[in-house]
């Protein structure tokens, strides 16, 4: 019998576990170095394994919507950015990191980690008599969903990369014979949805609230739609630019170059399973008598047909911010338990808050994600030339006419959509901290000139927004850190049903016109047929735009697939901002250079070196603050080899079948 390697895993969980955290009640304790059989006849400590393989999730690992010095990707892109100088984010940025430096350390390496722990359970759950039949097929299904979503989160971040074998590694082998290549893009692809597929069809559709955060069948399928999603996108379908990224011995390409317009339909299919489920739904608020009026063209017709019962503004806001428990939120798809461990979500909060208020002020969101977003209306801001159709000159002078705008305010901030509210921390926005002890750290109107507490500070450049414009995301109104206050409990939103909604609408609109395709569903009990039906996705993408307060598209743009190509874009754009959703669709849609070189532009702001100081020998320094958008002084730099990071030159020095991403 062959001997097979398992890595001394309970060393693994040694290391994680004071490298994660906390990560659904992992006993930090869990140390003993005992052997795999000891541990797959013990209920406790089998529960303890599965619980260690979610732990990757955490620190290096898994973290997708991170704090700047973990993975840094939801600040790393052009929509917003963290002034640390020196962060990950920063470097990210200016394209500092490279296979040798630490910048590109850790995440490879744990995300296998990860991976090897989760197949020992696979393949050793049966030895545990002590649990019954299905709890050991859950157990099952959960470990394989683990190890799928870990090679997702690779090769989302290296493109193609190393399958191991599903048996485990013999080490009876020569050294060279486990040295193993790379396996195409689409090859990863097709092993992910079927350990996916088959995660599904043994996980449950939901679990009690004491379980909340690990894998459930909607879980399993919407990362299926992903993962079938980023394969059809141009980054990976028949990209000629990545000709040269092939295996060593037998010259074949890692990935394709030749288009497949089934891989969106795919796609769409594997979209629609999930809304098919019919369990998920847009989490909403209903409207009371603080509502704000609806714009003009925004149908009133009950949610999802129309805006008129519900606040578009709560709606958004509460689904990030901690209001509602995770297991009560039927739009998280999948979520992440753990917001209390480094680069978890109240770090951000942490980072948001001003720093007269205690927190870090560091958070910072680029005037391009500002522009982005929609008139309460549905109108663009600007024009075609790049001029707003409103001046902006002025202030707010109360709280009545220029609702949710308190005094004081920019014009420029008036009559914008409610995501835009919910998300930036504009100049003057008030920050309620209502958990502090003091009243006067509560209701606070923050501003960012120069001569503010908060405003630009050239003695300590990581104090002050660089461009002017905060973030507000993910912040309660209870959360405060001055005397008496706290933060309220958050959790990753990992996938949410709008996400899965856009996805459907995106797949469709690429689809051939008059194509049809069809396909098995996940559990061979049915067929999924898709075509470019602009009804189906008008259906999926108004849901988005009426939960937040907006006319749907005309007709005229679901008709052409340019425009509505544009429209899905900048609502991706808007509706998952900080959510480590722009750094990688840039790069899906290979948008991040080329032709539209979005995050080759040098980042924008307001000018923050100007004071409130409205009449003197300088002007008008206040209305200058917002009038003057310059670049930031932070180097921004893309690349053609950053469509792809670098695997690390210690894996490449171990394993010499691997080959390197290009430019690299």
């Amino acid at each position: 019998m062959k001997k097979i390697i398992y890595i001394l895993a309970l060393l693994f969980t040694a290391v994680s576990l004071s490298r994660c955290g906390k990560y659904l009640d992992v006993d930090p304790y869990f140390k003993d170095m005992v052997n795999v059989d000891s541990v797959f006849t013990n209920k406790n400590y089998t529960e303890q394994w599965l619980n260690d393989v979610y732990a990757y999730f955490g620190w290096y690992g898994g973290i997708e919507i991170a704090f700047a010095d973990v993975t840094g990707f939801n600040l790393a892109s052009d929509d917003a950015m963290f002034s640390n100088a020196g962060s990950l984010c920063e470097n990210y940025q200016n394209a500092q990191f490279s296979p040798t430096n630490e910048l590109n350390d850790g995440r490879w390496g744990t995300l296998y980690q990860g991976i090897r722990q989760a197949s020992i359970l696979i393949h050793n759950i049966d030895k545990c008599l002590e649990l019954d039949g299905n709890t050991r097929e859950d157990y099952r299904g959960q470990a394989r969903f683990l190890r799928a979503y870990f090679y997702w989160m690779l090769i989302k971040q290296y493109g193609p990369v190393v399958l191991l074998p599903e048996e485990g590694v013999d080490v009876s082998l020569d050294y060279k014979d486990l040295q193993y290549p790379r396996a195409t893009y689409d090859s990863c692809v097709n092993y992910i949805v079927s350990e996916l597929e088959m995660a599904a069809r043994i996980l449950p559709k939901d679990r009690p609230s004491s379980y909340y955060g690990k894998a459930t069948r909607g879980a399993a399928l919407a990362t299926r739609a992903k993962v079938l999603l980023y394969a059809a996108s141009p980054l990976y379908n028949g990209n000629t630019e990545m000709s040269g990224l092939r295996d060593k011995q037998t010259n074949v390409p890692l990935i394709s170059q030749v288009e497949d317009n089934k891989k969106w339909a795919r796609a769409a299919a594997a979209a629609k399973e999930v809304i098919d489920m019919n369990y998920y739904r847009l989490y909403t608020e209903p409207a009371d008598e603080t509502t704000l009026p609806l714009g003009v063209g925004v149908p009133t017709e009950d949610f999802p047909n129309g805006a008129g019962n519900i606040d578009p503004y709560l709606s958004y806001r509460n689904c990030f911010n901690g209001e509602v428990p995770g297991s009560q939120n039927l739009e998280l798809v999948f979520a992440r338990t753990a917001s209390t461990v480094d680069g978890c979500i109240n770090e951000l909060v942490r980072n948001m808050i001003p720093r007269t208020l205690l927190g870090r002020n560091t958070i910072s969101a680029t005037q391009k994600q500002v522009d982005a977003y929609y008139m309460k209306d549905g109108a663009d801001q600007k024009d075609k030339t790049g001029h707003y159709y409103r001046d902006g000159k002025g202030f707010t002078t109360d709280n009545l006419q220029s609702r949710p705008l308190p005094a004081g305010v920019s014009l420029y901030y008036s009559d914008l959509e409610p995501r835009f509210y919910a998300s930036i921390a504009y100049s003057g926005r008030v920050w309620e901290c209502l958990t502090a002890t003091e009243d006067a750290n509560r209701n606070l109107s923050v501003f960012f000139y120069k001569d503010s507490e908060n405003g630009q500070d050239l003695m300590n450049r990581e104090l002050y927004h660089w461009t002017g414009i905060g973030v507000c995301k993910y912040v309660h109104p209870d959360d405060a850190l001055t005397v008496g206050g706290s933060l309220k409990h958050k959790i990753e939103p990992t996938i949410r049903y709008a996400d899965v909604l856009l996805w459907y609408a995106e797949a469709l609109n690429e689809i051939e016109d008059g194509a049809t395709y069809s396909f098995p569903s996940y559990n061979n009990q049915g067929v999924i047929t898709v075509s470019r039906n602009t009804s189906q996705m008008s259906e999926a993408f108004r849901q988005v735009r009426f939960r937040a307060g907006l006319p749907d598209l005309s007709q005229q743009v679901y008709n052409d697939r340019n425009s509505f190509r544009r429209a899905l874009k900048r609502e991706r754009q808007i509706e998952l901002f900080l959510e480590s959703a722009r750094y990688f669709d840039l790069r899906r849609w290979k948008d991040a250079g080329g032709s539209e070189n979005e995050e080759g532009k040098p980042l924008m702001g307001l000018d923050v070196s100007k004071t409130s100081v409205e009449e003197g020998e300088n002007g008008n320094q206040r209305q200058a603050f917002y009038d003057n958008k310059k670049a930031i002084p932070m180097k921004k730099v893309f690349m053609q080899k950053m469509y792809l990071w670098p695997i690390p030159q210690s894996e490449m020095d171990k394993n010499k079948n691997l080959v390197q991403n290009p430019g690299w």
